[in-house]
């Protein structure tokens, strides 16, 4: 229990990212109060946890529909997570186009869009959080550590979105590459354990 207690944090704080949000965050909505920076603060991570808990909830059976088995998921999971991973530390990572990022300064709620999606819930955290209740299986006290991990790195993106000016200043743009690589890595070695997974389940179930 511990170890998918860990795995479970681990992968989505890494894949989510609140310390990388955060500066986009600030850009995003600068010129704005202070009551509606929160509030698209709250909209943004609640939107994405609904997104997330919908692809928790509802993945499993829109693979069985569609005849793909879990193994093949996480393979395919790990290779679109390990991508994501060579991005984070090369400090190339970017979750939108530049045509996204351009429509999304001229929206007047970003809060969906980009921050929910697919800041927050973007294809590296639907797929993780698939593979992690998969992994849980139909165990109740499994599953309600995967949700309750989910919670808490929400929780965590919450606080950083809140607190993205203040933590922006003492960070800079470095200090928020520094950690976005570190991040990367573990998310590299996640990835390769995904992949290694679903291979070793592919090959027993032949």
């Amino acid at each position: 229990m511990t170890e998918l207690t860990l795995r479970a944090f681990l992968t989505l704080f890494v894949v989510v990212d609140p310390v990388g949000i955060a500066p986009v965050f600030v850009a995003l909505t600068g010129g704005r109060s202070k009551r509606e920076r929160a509030r698209i603060a709250r909209r943004a991570v609640l939107v994405g946890g609904a997104v997330l808990f919908f692809f928790a909830v509802g993945g499993p059976w829109l693979l069985a529909r569609l005849g793909i088995s879990m193994d093949a998921f996480r393979i395919a999971g790990g290779i679109l997570l390990f991508r994501i991973a060579v991005g984070m530390v090369l400090a190339a990572y970017e979750r939108e186009t530049r045509e996204e990022e351009e429509e999304s300064r001229s929206r007047a709620d970003v809060s969906v869009f980009p921050l929910a999606i697919p800041l927050i819930a973007g294809p590296g955290a639907m797929a993780s959080t698939m593979i992690l209740v998969g992994q849980a299986g139909s165990d109740l006290r499994r599953l309600g550590v995967v949700f309750a991990m989910a919670a808490a790195v929400l929780l965590l993106t919450w606080l950083a979105l809140r607190l993205a000016s203040p933590l922006g200043r003492v960070l800079r743009r470095t200090g928020v590459n520094v950690v976005t690589r570190v991040l990367g890595v573990l998310l590299a070695a996640l990835a390769v354990q995904y992949v290694a997974d679903g291979v070793r389940g592919l090959l027993g179930a032949g």
